[in-house]
């Protein structure tokens, strides 16, 4: 039987510069690296619908939104983190890293079987450890619902399946019919 040695930690910059040339994303949690998998139709257009819809709201301020490929940067557990967000918005002009953000106000994931897990519970917590976001927004493949986490006093959950989403960071509220426009029924 062959025995395998124990995943080796990595510095960040190791990491960071490792990621410019990969062909596969990797996301970094405390000096380990863990490569992440690739996304469906279905969850390809609900990113391209709600990135589509928060754009124009976007331009001429100070806000940037981005897709799949920037990071987020972290600290979890005193341990430094990089995780890979569907959408990302940061509307703090100081947070100009040029591969990650450190302070978004919104972070988006998409559900998928592999990653539903890991997005209710390790992200959650830490994303939810991050002094600048206001809401964290789990949106399903397999029906029209979005699971909202919102910053007030303290973390609030609440599910939206029918109507429209608010979006504190920008003081709209997109219709779910929009987010969902065109995605194909299972």
């Amino acid at each position: 039987m062959e025995t395998r040695a124990p995943a080796q930690q990595i510095p960040i910059d190791e990491y960071l510069q490792d990621e410019l040339v990969s062909e596969v994303r990797h996301e970094y949690l405390g000096g380990r690296v863990h490569a992440i998998v690739g996304a469906s139709d279905r969850h390809n257009l609900i990113s391209v619908n709600l990135a589509t819809a928060l754009r124009p709201h976007v331009r001429g301020t100070a806000c940037q939104l981005f897709m799949a490929d920037m990071k987020v940067r972290l600290n979890v557990a005193g341990q430094d983190a990089f995780y890979y967000p569907d959408l990302l918005l940061c509307c703090d002009p100081a947070d100009r890293a040029p591969y990650y953000r450190s302070h978004p106000c919104l972070i988006v994931e998409v559900l998928s079987e592999a990653t539903a897990r890991i997005d209710h519970r390790e992200k959650l917590l830490a994303y939810t450890s991050i002094p600048s976001l206001r809401q964290y927004l789990l949106l399903s493949q397999d029906k029209m619902e979005a699971e909202i986490h919102l910053r007030e006093d303290n973390w609030h959950r609440q599910i939206v399946s029918e109507g429209t989403v608010a979006l504190q960071c920008l003081d709209i509220a997109v219709p779910l019919a929009v987010i969902y426009e065109d995605v194909p029924p299972l």
